[in-house]
């Protein structure tokens, strides 16, 4: 007979069999909002099926296992041959596999591509993020290879496939292909100008061989890779396959994996090449100019990555605390409590909003609208803001949607500590805070009408709201002085970013969330932690709004 005290009362029921993309009211409403009228019932159908996935049973047992069972590095077979192969845990490759089928990877080359791929990267983030590396990688790869029509006509169908085809063949006899990448080395990071990895020309036109250290190479069982080294020209793009066309494996010694504070259930490596067959990707001595485009689109999925974790963790602790009672009621329905939830639940609305406007932005300068030259100078100073400040952002949610959960939260078990050790990679990868807010600087220094397509965006909402009306005028003020401009950098691109954020707020979203951000975040009514939103607004609305059914 079992003790009274093992009776179990008070406990809250998993988050499980829910349909992650329709019960998130600011992602659907988000996607309806920037869908192509005819697309708008496929793209819906097609976002619910992958989000009853992901909020599957099975979906999360592929995440807890993935990430407990990390991939394991096999340099060498019995014999004493150099393989250089990573092991993962099957769960590993049926996540991949389900992102591969569900078109992230193929954005670039179908109507709404961008918005559609990047809904559903924010939707399946949420069941494991770490298979998101080399899906983005693969999407951005797209527009480099287009610098070279030869490649782009070899390469390009193998990336936008929804084949998944796991291990090391020719890439020829694959119906899908993913890539990687391997940019930085030890002794520059960020600067990848002072990469020293170098490139040997062959007599055949374009081919090469590298010889170098690559510090971080993502994913490295990937079947092809841009990389950068210097060539006779100067810094160069090179095509890094992983298996050459006669079937012999490419000279890629993987030295060891990298033993990451989260994302563990992807293989993040260092790499020597040693004679590397490599192919020129653009023009010699312009390697950063041809990788720039897929360094934006890596820099869009950070954005919506850490879009998608902020949601995943305020939808755990909505749910939580509906369920959990406490000190003579449920906490959901506590002042107190209901302030904290409203309060994460408007900085990851304002990061999804924000993300998805982006995308839309895409799919208008890849189907060259009329618009798409404003667009295209819209994102060129928008992408690195958004880039700094909803990455920034996402860590202080997690922590804080952990501790709406209690000690609850901090166990293993809750899924909420993989959240929080997941929350700080999307502010490092593809250039840390201090490189996108010294890109915004770039840009406004070099292309005016970055400036001028950023103002005529918010300018948008002019006159809807007289916070958002002051923090523009503060924001042009700002702008207008230019004294100790790199020193206060992150000031500004924090600025813009939440002035961005406000305006599509008051365009798009009810009126109680439009009003709660404008009067925190741009009105100054608020504390320094979650949870100092003013008393007087419809917080209960917003934390309604922010629950993961219905």
């Amino acid at each position: 007979m079992a003790a009274s005290t093992h009776t179990v009362t008070n406990q809250v029921p998993p988050l499980v069999g829910y349909d992650v993309f329709s019960s998130d009211r600011a992602l659907t409403e988000g996607v309806e909002r920037h869908s192509a009228p005819a697309l708008v019932d496929e793209t819906r159908a097609e976002l619910t099926a992958l989000g009853r996935i992901a909020g599957s049973a099975e979906a999360q047992e592929w995440g807890a296992l993935a990430n407990e069972n990390p991939p394991r590095l096999r340099t060498h077979d019995r014999y004493g041959n150099r393989i250089d192969e990573v092991d993962f845990h099957p769960a590993w490759h049926q996540l991949l596999g389900r992102a591969v089928s569900a078109g992230l990877t193929d954005a670039w080359g179908r109507p709404g591509g961008h918005l559609r791929r990047a809904a559903g990267f924010l939707v399946w983030t949420q069941a494991e993020a770490g298979n998101g590396c080399p899906v983005s990688m693969t999407h951005a790869a797209v527009p480099a290879l287009r610098t070279d029509p030869e490649l782009a006509a070899e390469w390009e169908p193998r990336l936008t496939s929804h084949r998944y085809e796991p291990g090391l063949r020719p890439a020829a006899e694959k119906a899908g292909a993913l890539f990687g990448m391997g940019m930085t080395e030890k002794q520059g990071g960020s600067d990848v100008r002072a990469n020293t990895t170098s490139a040997r020309p062959l007599d055949a036109d374009g081919e090469y061989l590298l010889t170098g250290h690559k510090w971080f190479c993502s994913a490295p069982m990937c079947d092809g890779f841009l990389v950068l080294a210097q060539a006779p020209g100067g810094l160069t793009c090179f095509l890094v396959p992983r298996v050459l066309a006669d079937g012999t494996r490419n000279v890629f010694l993987v030295q060891r994996l990298k033993d990451k504070l989260g994302n563990r259930s992807n293989a993040s490596s260092e790499v020597e090449f040693d004679g590397t067959w490599a192919r020129r990707v653009g023009e010699e001595g312009r390697g950063v100019r041809t990788i720039i485009e897929m360094v934006a689109a890596t820099r869009l999925d950070c954005v919506v990555g850490s879009a998608a974790l902020m949601r995943q963790s305020v939808a755990q602790a909505v749910h939580h605390t509906t369920y959990r009672s406490a000190f003579g009621g449920e906490l959901i329905d506590k002042p107190l409590m209901r302030n904290v939830l409203a309060d994460l639940a408007l900085e990851s609305e304002a990061a999804t909003t924000l993300a998805l406007r982006l995308a839309a932005a895409y799919d208008s300068v890849q189907n060259d609208d009329a618009g798409a030259d404003q667009e295209r100078a819209f994102l060129r100073l928008a992408v690195p803001a958004a880039k700094y400040w909803v990455t920034k952002r996402c860590t202080p949610v997690a922590a804080e949607a952990l501790e709406c959960l209690g000690g609850n939260g901090y166990v293993e078990e809750s899924g909420m500590p993989r959240l929080l050790r997941e929350s700080p990679l999307n502010s490092i990868w593809e250039g840390s805070g201090n490189v996108q807010a010294l890109d915004v600087l770039r840009a406004l220094q070099r292309e005016p009408e970055a400036m001028n397509a950023f103002l005529r965006e918010i300018g948008k909402a002019r006159g809807a709201d007289h916070r958002l009306d002051g923090a523009i005028k503060a924001l042009l003020t700002e702008l207008a002085d230019l004294t100790g401009i790199e020193a206060r950098a992150r000031r500004l691109v924090e600025r813009m970013a939440l002035v961005l954020q406000g305006s599509l707020l008051v365009r798009w979203a009810p009126s109680e969330v439009a009003d709660a951000f404008c009067a925190s975040r741009l009105g100054g009514d608020w504390g320094t932690a979650f949870g100092t939103l003013p008393h007087t607004l419809d917080l209960a609305s917003v934390v309604d709004r922010a629950r993961p059914v219905g």
